[in-house]
């Protein structure tokens, strides 16, 4: 048997347990992995309210996690390129959450880890840290061009600015006045949203017109910067495809391939980015670390970790 953390029915927080079950086994394409670590994400309870029971349907009791590093213990039929030993990184296969002490990954979305990639760091790349590699390279912004990002201070935002600021882009994000000292030090001009004069602190940060932005908040949000587009600008946004449409806009999009795992490892590694791991939690302490992002304050991801490794 194999021990999780997960949810018996979709819910609030009292639908969740700590479950005892089969040890997973990795089907086609799919590794085995003894999980070091574990990312957790606001994705993770989002799925447990159900919210995206449309498009991701669970068996239920299921296990919390999108993303984890550990030892590769088991190959499913067909997988290339790992052995059983490896450090490993990357995301959960459907149906198979991090939160435990295996999981099962899906082998196109798993690296090797370097050396020099802890644990803890390696499992907080793959969900936010890798949309947002995917959006700033989706963008093709370049040095000396000014990228606007709403919503600057959550987890896709914070690894966003960082890459594109590494790029020589001017990059200026809204954050909340909380987090809006925390955005700077990143390398971005960071602009309060709240209030009602957000458009024009934004007009002042962006006096020349934003040549892309990348849209983490959704709802109206594009409206209020509609008047900041330079002719040509390029948008991906999480708003709705009613709104991105009008805007001429990309809906955002993961590529989820084992380039961006590889491309942010390295940007970890020579400093380019950093995960900002700011909780570690142990895995008996699941439910705190997982309120802790339910929450929607803190600042930087929180990790679980199962075992203490260093390689």
């Amino acid at each position: 048997m194999d021990n999780a953390y997960g949810f018996t029915e979709y819910g609030g927080p009292d639908v969740e347990r700590f479950l005892d079950l089969p040890l997973p086994s990795p089907g086609p394409g799919e590794l085995l992995v003894e999980v070091y670590a574990a990312g957790v994400n606001p994705v993770d309870w989002k799925v447990r309210e159900g919210m995206h029971r449309s498009f991701l349907p669970l068996g239920l009791p299921a296990v919390f996690g999108r993303e984890a590093a550990g030892v590769v213990v088991d190959l499913g039929p067909g997988v290339e390129g790992f052995a059983v030993g490896d450090a490993v990184f990357g995301s959960s296969a459907r149906g198979c959450g991090g939160y435990a002490h295996h999981a099962v990954l899906t082998a196109d979305f798993t690296i090797v880890k370097p050396d020099g990639l802890s644990y803890t760091d390696a499992a907080a790349l793959p969900v936010a840290a890798g949309t947002a590699y995917d959006s700033v390279r989706g963008l093709e912004v370049t040095a000396g061009e000014t990228l606007l990002i709403l919503g600057a201070g959550g987890g896709v935002g914070v690894a966003a600015v960082q890459l594109a600021a590494s790029e020589g882009v001017s990059v200026v994000g809204t954050a909340s006045g909380a987090k809006r000292e925390f955005v700077s030090s990143l390398g971005a001009t960071a602009v309060p949203y709240d209030g009602d004069d957000t458009a024009d602190r934004l007009a002042a940060a962006v006096p020349s017109g934003a040549d892309a932005v990348l849209d983490l908040v959704g709802g109206d949000a594009l409206d209020t910067v509609s008047g900041l587009m330079s002719p040509g600008c390029r948008v991906l946004t999480v708003a709705a495809p009613k709104t991105a449409a009008r805007f001429g806009a990309r809906q955002l999009s993961r590529g989820n391939r084992a380039e961006t795992l590889a491309g942010l490892a390295r940007r970890v590694r020579d400093g380019r980015l950093d995960p900002h791991v700011r909780e570690v939690f142990p895995f008996a302490e699941a439910p705190a670390a997982l309120r802790a992002v339910e929450s929607g304050h803190p600042w930087g991801k929180v990790v679980l970790e199962m075992r203490t490794r260093t390689r």
